[in-house]
């Protein structure tokens, strides 16, 4: 099989496995209202900076780029 197919492949099941686990996941950890994430609310003004959630994607991210590493 052409090595171009196998990663769309793979891509494609990665991100169906994601989509899965944020839709069942996000009734029990609720990503983007994590504490630590900023909000800050005015009259008119609402700035949000998630930067808890941005550090807990960074790992994930980080472990399954090294699993993916170690399986290659």
């Amino acid at each position: 099989m052409n090595p171009v197919a196998k990663m769309l492949i793979g891509l494609g099941i990665v991100l169906i496995m994601i989509g899965l686990i944020w839709q069942i996941g996000g009734r029990f950890l609720p990503l983007g209202r994590l504490p630590g994430d900023i909000v800050v609310e005015k009259e008119n003004f609402k700035f949000y900076f998630p930067v808890m959630t941005s550090i807990i994607l960074s790992i994930v991210l980080t472990v399954l780029s090294l699993i993916f590493r170690w399986f290659r």
